[in-house]
């Protein structure tokens, strides 16, 4: 089989170049925010992530080798996959912090619920564009994406892990307006989420409870569940317009700052770049999102499609959740800065998806 060279000529060398210097900034940040620590753990903390950043490059190109068009009928055995992944966790998997969320293999630990964000929506892309029709999906059409989604929900609820459990939902609910829903099933779902969504605050665990009254004010328990908002709003606004300058931020170098190198990274960004470098840390997120939705307009056929805008949802969800939790916008709910938070399994389930892009992006305007 000969080699298309159409796939070079269409490659999307822009999108690659974003995704690397977003990269890099991340681990400029993440440099500064263990600075804190003591040396060693500095150190390995800051190398672990380079190896994680490396690997997920190899993981990207990897993904956009191959055809995505066969991810069709790979699609069930992949989520059937990350499904007994989530099932391996609750029996077998790592105890940290109050929840089961790791995965031991040998020397690395894997977070199963950050890859079955792709496997969700590799599963939603491939149903949605077999059954997809100009008059939206109905509520019967819809079960069977709702019990896809439910059983990974439930398992990931189980763990506890509240904010990715909600991101699949916030990633499947994008990919289901797009795709579009009929209006009189989509009325019936609105008035359901408005009587039940109240509901669900008798099925919250204490400290998720905690955490949502906090975040209305986290004056409540300034040295307890409020601690965090209120030293990331501190660091946040310390910055002003220019910052304190790299390395020098106050708040990460005295350790008032909790979580600093993973959910409130982008804390660290604001006071050591102040409001141009944070500025620019969104603007440069808002273009990948922007590509993102470019890429799913340019692709010519249905999959490729739902696929491009599926993986743009999971990124800005994350953007959005990740900076409006560290400003106080939005409950604490441990969810990673794409591609900026240290963490191995959400680096490469970020490079996966960014590959998936650019497969479908290279791939646009061939038949086959």
């Amino acid at each position: 089989m000969m080699f298309d060279r159409r796939l070079v000529q269409n490659f999307d060398w822009g999108l690659l170049l974003l995704v690397f210097l977003l990269g890099c900034i991340g681990l400029a940040i993440l440099y500064s925010a263990v600075t804190a620590e003591t040396p060693l753990p500095q150190k390995k903390i800051f190398i672990k992530q380079l190896i994680w950043f490396s690997a997920g490059l190899a993981a990207m190109v990897l993904t956009f080798l191959f055809n995505y068009k066969k991810l069709d009928r790979w699609a069930q055995p992949i989520y059937v996959v990350c499904v007994l992944l989530l099932i391996g966790v609750l029996f077998v998997g790592k105890y940290v912090g109050g929840s089961r969320r790791w995965l031991s293999l040998g020397p690395i630990s894997i977070q199963p619920s950050e890859l079955v964000k792709i496997g969700i929506i590799i599963m939603l892309a491939r149903y949605y564009s077999k059954d997809a029709n100009t008059q939206g999906f109905t509520l019967r059409e819809l079960f069977k994406p709702f019990i896809l989604v439910l059983i990974p929900f439930a398992l990931i609820v189980k763990q506890p892990d509240l904010g990715t459990a909600m991101l699949l939902v916030l990633i499947a609910c994008s990919m289901t307006m797009f795709v579009k829903i009929e209006r009189r099933s989509l009325v019936c779902l609105v008035a359901f989420c408005a009587v039940s969504v109240p509901m669900v605050w008798f099925f919250l665990k204490e400290y998720q409870k905690r955490r949502i009254l906090v975040f209305l004010d986290p004056d409540r328990d300034p040295l307890g569940a409020g601690y965090h908002i209120i030293q990331s709003k501190i660091a946040i606004g310390s910055g002003m317009i220019a910052g304190k300058g790299y390395l020098k931020g106050t708040q990460n170098a005295l350790s008032f700052l909790p979580e600093e190198h993973t959910d409130f990274i982008f804390s660290v960004l604001a006071e050591e770049w102040g409001f141009i470098g944070s500025g620019l840390l969104i603007l440069l997120f808002l273009i990948l999102i922007f590509w993102g939705l470019k890429v799913a307009q340019g692709c010519r056929e249905p999959f490729g499609t739902i696929l491009a805008v599926g993986v743009t949802a999971m990124i800005f969800w994350q953007v959005v959740i990740n900076i409006g939790m560290t400003m106080g916008l939005m409950p604490v709910v441990g969810v990673p800065l794409p591609l900026i938070s240290y963490g191995g399994s959400s680096v490469i389930t970020s490079a996966i998806c960014i590959g998936l892009l650019l497969n479908v992006s290279m791939r646009r305007f061939l038949l086959n």
